[in-house]
Protein backbone atom coordinates (compact mmCIF):
# COMPACT_ATOMS: atom_id res chain seq x y z
CA UNK A 1 0.00 0.00 0.00
CA UNK A 2 1.31 3.45 -0.78
CA UNK A 3 1.19 6.50 1.41
CA UNK A 4 -0.26 9.61 -0.19
CA UNK A 5 1.81 12.74 0.42
CA UNK A 6 0.05 16.02 -0.37
CA UNK A 7 2.10 19.02 -1.43
CA UNK A 8 0.84 22.59 -1.60
CA UNK A 9 3.45 23.90 -4.05
CA UNK A 10 4.31 23.00 -7.65
CA UNK A 11 7.14 20.74 -6.46
CA UNK A 12 9.33 19.82 -3.48
CA UNK A 13 12.87 18.50 -3.54
CA UNK A 14 13.76 14.95 -2.64
CA UNK A 15 15.74 16.24 0.35
CA UNK A 16 12.74 18.19 1.64
CA UNK A 17 10.51 15.16 1.10
CA UNK A 18 12.81 12.92 3.17
CA UNK A 19 12.69 15.49 5.96
CA UNK A 20 8.91 16.02 5.75
CA UNK A 21 8.11 12.30 6.07
CA UNK A 22 10.56 11.85 8.95
CA UNK A 23 13.16 9.66 7.24
CA UNK A 24 15.86 12.21 8.10
CA UNK A 25 15.76 14.90 10.77
CA UNK A 26 17.64 17.68 8.96
CA UNK A 27 18.06 18.63 5.32
CA UNK A 28 21.83 18.26 5.65
CA UNK A 29 21.44 14.52 6.19
CA UNK A 30 19.86 14.01 2.76
CA UNK A 31 23.17 13.72 0.90
CA UNK A 32 24.46 11.01 3.25
CA UNK A 33 21.15 9.17 3.36
CA UNK A 34 20.95 9.02 -0.44
CA UNK A 35 24.53 7.72 -0.71
CA UNK A 36 23.79 4.76 1.58
CA UNK A 37 20.12 3.96 0.83
CA UNK A 38 18.49 3.18 -2.52
CA UNK A 39 15.56 5.43 -3.42
CA UNK A 40 13.45 4.63 -6.47
CA UNK A 41 11.81 7.59 -8.22
CA UNK A 42 9.16 6.49 -10.75
CA UNK A 43 10.92 3.11 -11.01
CA UNK A 44 14.46 4.47 -11.45
CA UNK A 45 17.19 4.81 -8.81
CA UNK A 46 17.61 8.43 -7.72
CA UNK A 47 20.33 9.95 -5.52
CA UNK A 48 20.05 13.70 -6.17
CA UNK A 49 18.69 15.50 -3.12
CA UNK A 50 17.62 18.42 -5.32
CA UNK A 51 15.46 16.25 -7.60
CA UNK A 52 12.09 17.95 -8.01
CA UNK A 53 9.08 15.86 -7.00
CA UNK A 54 5.75 16.77 -8.54
CA UNK A 55 2.18 15.54 -8.22
CA UNK A 56 1.87 12.02 -9.61
CA UNK A 57 5.45 10.98 -8.83
CA UNK A 58 5.99 7.75 -6.89
CA UNK A 59 8.92 7.00 -4.58
CA UNK A 60 9.90 3.68 -3.03
CA UNK A 61 12.11 3.90 0.04
CA UNK A 62 12.85 0.89 2.27
CA UNK A 63 10.02 -1.10 0.63
CA UNK A 64 7.55 1.70 1.47
CA UNK A 65 5.79 3.45 -1.40
CA UNK A 66 4.92 7.16 -1.40
CA UNK A 67 2.75 8.90 -3.97
CA UNK A 68 2.94 12.69 -4.35
CA UNK A 69 -0.47 14.36 -4.58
Amino acid sequence: MSQKIKIETEFITLGQFLKDVGIISTGGQAKWYLQDNPVKFNGELENRRGKKLRKGDVLVIDDESYEIE
